[in-house]
């Protein structure tokens, strides 16, 4: 495993900031120090300092001079030491996933096992330790404190107001409005939020298939996502040695990774989707949460009766969770096991305060087959579902489309938080139009932005390589930074506190050529720089784009020196 190469924002520092009701928790974000406002005074220069500028940050201690990273041991368990506290919290003797103990057993896989395997923890028989559980308790986290902190950053230094504080935290996860994915056994990660009334989050895909990547090149995608600003990370690995990559994913990445257990199960079974069993999938389920899984994608909102559905359809299902359940349905002739193991489902998660997102099996594919009888009876479906994860603490979030048009995005919003009880959504897109391949990072964004300010609580990010290919590294950095875009662009149609800060001292640095700030604010600071450096221009006061005389920006400088004079 090589080293993972510890690229700095430029002229950024990591800092901390302390919490209160748990003053020893550090939370992590960026600050940008800015370049002083240089002007001319009756000829004389005259420089004003302009303020520091916190961004809300993912990637992490890779971004931190100080930290020691060893991708062999895995980042700090920063975590663990609440858990360990947590009387209601034991450590297992052993794995008790059948598979599980059988991987870490093979001496086969000796060279490609992540060498620095915990015991995995699990609340003790009879107790309760989710997030929500707590916060129904009138109890506030540490991890519901982490993320108030982290949302606001300075805006009380700035004297934004804002309403979220850690009490506000506590009940929107209390109402099932939020989602703290927080795995007892992924101690590593930053804890985060995702709710319509805090910052829009965005999720990164990743993952082998069986003919392309291996373990190293999933574990350098998962901390390059990060590091451009990947909120949660989803493994959806389905080619070779799918648990030992996870196990090196987890152990290395400093935020919530979500998987599809039924790729796996699918896997255990040579492919064959008539062999799923209860039994496969709940040892699958139990060997995912005692890795450290923050939240599964399960596709239970597949019924029998709705199967037919999809065949009037011009793409029928593009989801392969939502196939794989079908066909089984199909060839077995009675409901799927997800549907009738729910209640068990949500008795296994709870155990790990593991969260479900509520697959969207039969999304539209095309906008031709948006807003049909398939896509809304699955939802209503999983609005049943909601209620009975809630019934048993477990916290839970409803994944939708897919390919919408523009102007039947707002249904799917509305519909979803009426049938849904106002649980979080989480969207992939969606997709405007279908004519794009090689350009849906675009097509997506577009939706996605929408869609957000809408109401969508988290956007699942689409690279250029949708529908084309597995994404490789650069694609996995487009696709970030286009939904960054839209994640930003939603957070600032929807007034969240201190979302303009970054845009104002951007747009103030481009009006007084501060090139070095204009990069170090940006979404994507090496991009921008690199762009500008292909002009082979001079840090001067226009661009290559306008000259010397054509420069808008300059000739109003021009005009409001004069007026001052």
């Amino acid at each position: 495993m090589k080293e993972i190469t510890r690229t700095p924002y430029p002229n950024s520092e990591k800092v901390y900031m302390p919490g209160q009701l748990y003053p020893e928790l550090k939370v992590a974000m960026r600050k940008v120090h800015q370049m002083p406002t240089v002007s001319d005074r009756e000829g004389q220069k005259e420089m004003r300092k302009n303020p520091e500028i916190y961004i809300y940050d993912t990637s992490g201690p890779y971004s931190d001079p100080n930290a020691s990273i060893d991708l062999r041991k895995g980042l700090p368990r920063w975590r663990e030491a609440y858990i360990r506290k947590n009387p209601d919290i034991e450590q297992l003797p052993e794995i008790t996933s059948a598979y599980g103990r059988t991987r870490r057993r093979d001496p086969s896989l000796d060279s490609l096992r992540f060498g620095h395997i915990a015991l995995p923890y699990r609340a003790r028989q009879g107790k309760q330790i989710t997030q929500m559980y707590y916060a129904r308790q009138g109890i506030i986290t540490p991890e519901m404190e982490y993320v108030s902190i982290r949302e606001n950053m300075n805006c009380e230094a700035l004297g934004i107001p804002t309403h979220i504080t850690p009490e506000f935290v506590r009940d929107e996860i209390a109402a099932g409005r939020a989602v703290l994915p927080a795995s007892i056994n992924h101690p590593e990660a930053e804890p985060m939020i995702i709710g319509r009334n805090f910052l829009v989050k965005i999720n990164t895909n990743i993952g082998n298939s069986a003919t392309t990547s291996g373990i190293e090149e999933e574990v350098e995608k998962a901390v390059w996502s990060c590091h451009w600003g990947g909120d949660t990370l989803m493994d959806l690995s389905t080619g070779a040695h799918i648990h030992e990559t996870r196990e090196w994913i987890l152990r290395n990445c400093p935020v919530p990774v979500g998987t599809v257990p039924i790729y796996q199960a699918l896997e255990k079974v040579d492919g064959k989707v008539e062999e799923l069993t209860w039994e496969i999938y709940r040892d699958t389920l139990i060997e995912q949460c005692e890795q450290g899984v923050d939240y599964f994608t399960i596709h239970a909102g597949i019924r029998l009766k709705h199967v037919h559905l999809p065949g009037k359809r011009l793409t029928g299902i593009v989801s392969r969770g939502g196939s794989i359940l079908t066909k089984w349905c199909m060839v077995h002739g009675k409901e799927s096991f997800l549907y009738e193991h729910f209640d068990d489902i949500c008795d296994i998660l709870a155990q790990y305060d593991v969260a479900i997102s509520l697959g969207d099996g039969l999304r539209p594919g095309s906008i031709q087959d948006a807003n049909d009888d398939a896509q809304f009876a699955e939802l209503d479906t999983l609005g049943q579902l909601v209620q009975r994860a809630w019934d048993k603490h477990v916290q839970a979030f409803i994944e939708g489309p897919g390919h919408v048009p523009m102007h039947k995005i707002r249904e799917n919003m509305e519909r979803q938080i009426h049938t849904c009880h106002q649980a979080p959504f989480y969207t992939l897109g969606p997709l405007v139009t279908d004519i794009a391949p090689g350009y849906d990072h675009i097509t997506s964004a577009i939706g996605a932005a929408q869609i957000g300010w809408l109401g969508t609580a988290m956007l699942c990010y689409v690279t250029p390589k949708e529908h084309l290919g597995l994404p490789q590294k650069e694609d996995v950095r487009v696709g970030v930074i286009s939904y960054k875009i839209a994640a930003h662009a939603a957070d600032l149609a929807k007034g969240h506190p201190g979302a303009q800060v970054r845009d104002n001292a951007l747009s103030k640095a481009r009006y007084e050529f501060r090139w070095k700030d204009q990069f170090s604010l940006s979404l994507d600071p090496e991009r921008a720089l690199e762009y500008f450096k292909a002009g082979q221009h001079e840090d001067e006061a226009y661009c290559t784009m306008c000259g010397p005389h054509f420069c808008a920006m300059r000739l109003s400088r021009d005009l409001q020196d004069g007026m001052q004079k």
